[in-house]
């Protein structure tokens, strides 16, 4: 009886590593699908709701997703997911702006450093309550002059001095 209760224990025990195996596997196989360009716009809808944050991480990271796709991942509770939206060049000017008003300082910094957001964005952000965040903006790329003459009034004096910074340099070239 013993024999019997530890060969039961031990196909149980297999039978639950095959189990978590091939579910890790079709997580693994889910992430690469939801990254590929050419997955079909029904399957990344799909894979844009799964439980897996890891795999709406890929979608939002695709960049043939849907704008409408993007602009539902932006609110995802993982705070990866968001940044994922924010680095993705197919992120679309009203997806950036539910970004901008992320309560997570992190998505709104990202959001404040990527290169490609509209500069509509980044006067949005000009306004954020995070000094940080409002630095980020005063050394991005993107940022309009208006909204660097509107940052070189900021209480802050570092934001100040690169506000006028940015705009002295862009006089230059």
């Amino acid at each position: 009886m013993n024999a019997r209760f530890e060969l039961s224990i031990v196909i149980i025990w297999i039978f639950q590593c095959f189990t978590l195996s091939v579910q890790a596997e079709d997580s693994l196989t889910k992430q690469r699908k939801a990254r590929l360009p050419t997955t079909p716009v029904t399957q990344l809808e799909r894979y844009a709701v799964d439980n897996d944050w890891t795999v709406r991480r890929e979608v939002a990271t695709n960049r043939r997703s849907p704008v409408s796709l993007l602009y539902q991942l932006a609110d995802d509770p993982v705070t990866e997911v968001k940044i994922a939206v924010a680095t993705n060049i197919a992120t679309d000017e009203m997806t950036y702006m539910r970004l901008a008003d992320d309560p997570d300082t992190t998505v709104r910094s990202v959001v404040a450093r990527f290169e490609f957001v509209p500069p509509a964005v980044l006067d949005k952000l000009a306004s954020d309550t995070s000094v940080d965040i409002r630095l980020e903006v005063a050394r991005s790329f993107n940022v309009s002059n208006a909204t660097l003459n509107r940052l070189m009034k900021d209480d802050y004096p570092e934001i100040r001095q690169v506000a006028t910074q940015t705009l002295e340099n862009r006089q230059e070239q």
